[in-house]
C-alpha cells in the first residue's frame, strides 16, 4: 500500500502550492480537504464560517479528514486548523506521511488572506494563530520542511524524503 503524504502547516503557508507541484514530481492524486469540506457543503468556507460558525466547519472538516485518509497513494493538503482536533490526526498519520511546511511567518504576513476567515486582513490575527498552533504543527509533524522559499523547492524537498520511505 502506498502511502499518502499529508501536507500540514499555517493558513498561506502554501501546502496546495506545493501539494500542485509534488502532485507533478510524484504523479499522485491531489487531495485538498478544504475543496472536499466546500464540496459536500455546497457553499466556500468563508460562507460556511458565516452560516454555521466555526464548529459546524470543523465537524465538516474532521468528516473530509477521515474520508482523504480512507484514500490510498494521494497528497492531502489540509486545512491550517486540521491539526486542531487530534482524531484528524491520528486519522491522517495512519495512512500517510505528515509534513510540516514551516514558512516563516513574515513571508506569510506579506501575502493577501482576505479570504480566511480567521485569519482576514488582520495580520494580529495571524500572528495568534501561529502562536497557538505551532507546538501542535511541530508535534505530529514527522518532517519539518523549512527554509525553502518556493513551493517547487519544498516540494522536491518532500518528494526526496517520500521516495526515501519507499525504499525502506
Amino acid at each position: 500500500m502506498k502511502k499518502n503524504i499529508v501536507l500540514i502547516g499555517m493558513p498561506g503557508c502554501g501546502k496546495s502550492a506545493v501539494g500542485r507541484c509534488l502532485s507533478q514530481l510524484l504523479e499522485m492524486p491531489l487531495v485538498d480537504t478544504d475543496e472536499l469540506v466546500e464540496q459536500e457543503a455546497g457553499r466556500t468556507i468563508p460562507e460556511l464560517f458565516a452560516q454555521e460558525g466555526e464548529g459546524a466547519f470543523r465537524d465538516r472538516e474532521t468528516a473530509a479528514a477521515q474520508a482523504a485518509a480512507a484514500m490510498q497513494g494521494v497528497i492531502i493538503a489540509t486545512g491550517g486548523g486540521m491539526v486542531l482536533r487530534p482524531e484528524n490526526m491520528q486519522a491522517l498519520g495512519s495512512t500517510g506521511l505528515i509534513f510540516f511546511r514551516d514558512r516563516a511567518l513574515e513571508a506569510i504576513l506579506g501575502e493577501d488572506h482576505s479570504g480566511r476567515p480567521l485569519v482576514g486582513s488582520q495580520p494580529d490575527k495571524l500572528r495568534n494563530l501561529y502562536a497557538q498552533r505551532i507546538e501542535l504543527y511541530r508535534k505530529y509533524a514527522q518532517y519539518t520542511i523549512s527554509n525553502t522559499d518556493t513551493a517547487q523547492a519544498a516540494a522536491e524537498q518532500i518528494a526526496a524524503l517520500y521516495r526515501g520511505k519507499e525504499q525502506i
